[in-house]
């Protein structure tokens, strides 16, 4: 055996331990539980409600709320984001979500944010619910724009069934885009 050798086995050793490690994160097992998930919850929310008003207007029509706290997502040609959340249905949490997302192209850089998505209609969220892991699609309509301002939530209602606000961008990526963010219950 040469160094050579040596060097890329244990190359392979530690990339195979860091997927290993990365893939328990999804599954709960080890998290800080539901209590830390919800309290991130209840503050991603105030602020939500406090830098965008009219986003109360939506949480109070929607009938249910996706609400991711903090995503991280990071890129160097290939890319990916992972967070946790919680679905609330009226002011309760009904089940606990990952989401994860894998992009290729030319990308390079980090950034957090947070975001929310309203289910506008029943059927969307009994879809979402049901779903063994749900994908955001280009289709989704969303409520914050580049600028931070909020849309009116009576302009917004009808267009779409699952409504998406992204804020609390922190880092060095250009833009946050929820298309091809799959969503997955878990177990914290």
């Amino acid at each position: 055996m040469n160094d050579t050798t040596l060097s890329r086995r244990a190359f392979a050793l530690g990339a195979v331990a860091a997927t290993g490690t990365l893939a328990a994160c999804g599954n709960g097992v080890g998290g800080r539980g539901p209590s830390l998930i919800d309290a991130r919850v209840d503050a991603t929310l105030q602020e939500m409600y406090r830098s965008f008003p009219n986003t109360i207007q939506l949480a109070d029509k929607a009938n249910g709320m996706l609400v991711m706290p903090l995503v991280t997502e990071a890129g160097l040609g290939f890319g990916g984001a992972y967070g946790r959340g919680a679905l609330r249905v009226g002011s309760s949490t009904v089940d606990y979500y990952s989401v994860t997302k894998a992009s290729g192209g030319f990308q390079i850089g980090a950034q957090q944010y947070a975001h929310v998505l309203f289910f506008m209609t029943q059927e969307a969220l009994t879809g979402f619910r049901r779903s063994p892991g749900w994908a955001a699609g280009a289709d989704l309509e969303y409520v914050i724009s580049d600028k931070g301002d909020s849309v009116n939530a009576e302009t917004t209602t009808v267009l779409a069934p699952v409504l998406a606000a992204v804020f609390g961008r922190a880092g060095l990526r250009i833009g946050a885009t929820l298309e091809g963010t799959k969503y997955t219950r878990i177990i914290p």
